[in-house]
């Protein structure tokens, strides 16, 4: 951010005004993501912490909920779990896709979490845990994640 701070306050702004609301991703707070999480019954599921699921997510998407990444084998990541669209929804553009969510890809762009979450959980239960995520084996296994949940 700091480049773009070096073109100054005007042009900063016509720069951002020029982003279409659709591409601006919706960042949710990290401890209303604990908060919902834990509504969501996620303390302890798949034998994991909300810490768990904190750290994924932050690691995975930012907490954006509009977080989108193409990866090489044609499929895409959506959304604030980044839930791959060759095995778990469908966005018409993945061959061969699976879409074992049964859920239009579209809908983990949101701000409503609950069917990411609910698409999330059926990984996770059919997997027996958060393996699945890269993110999560490579920056939250085996750390100590409580720094995540702390003061929510």
């Amino acid at each position: 951010m700091k480049p773009l701070l070096l073109l100054g306050p005007p042009l900063l702004l016509v720069l951002l005004a020029a982003v279409p609301p659709g591409c601006r991703g919706i960042v949710i707070p990290r401890c209303q993501l604990v908060r919902i999480l834990r509504q969501h019954r996620l303390e302890g599921f798949v034998k994991r912490t909300v810490a768990d699921w904190v750290c994924l997510a932050k690691h995975e998407s930012s907490y954006n909920t509009r977080a989108i990444n193409r990866n090489k084998n044609g499929s895409s990541d959506y959304g604030i779990f980044q839930i791959n669209s060759k095995y778990w929804c469908h966005d018409g553009r993945t061959p061969g896709a699976s879409n074992g969510c049964r859920i239009p890809c579209s809908k983990l762009l949101d701000n409503n979490i609950a069917d990411d979450i609910k698409c999330a959980k059926l990984i996770a239960q059919r997997s027996r845990g958060l393996t699945p995520w890269v993110a999560w084996r490579n920056r939250c296994r085996g750390k100590d994640l409580r720094p995540y949940v702390r003061g929510c």
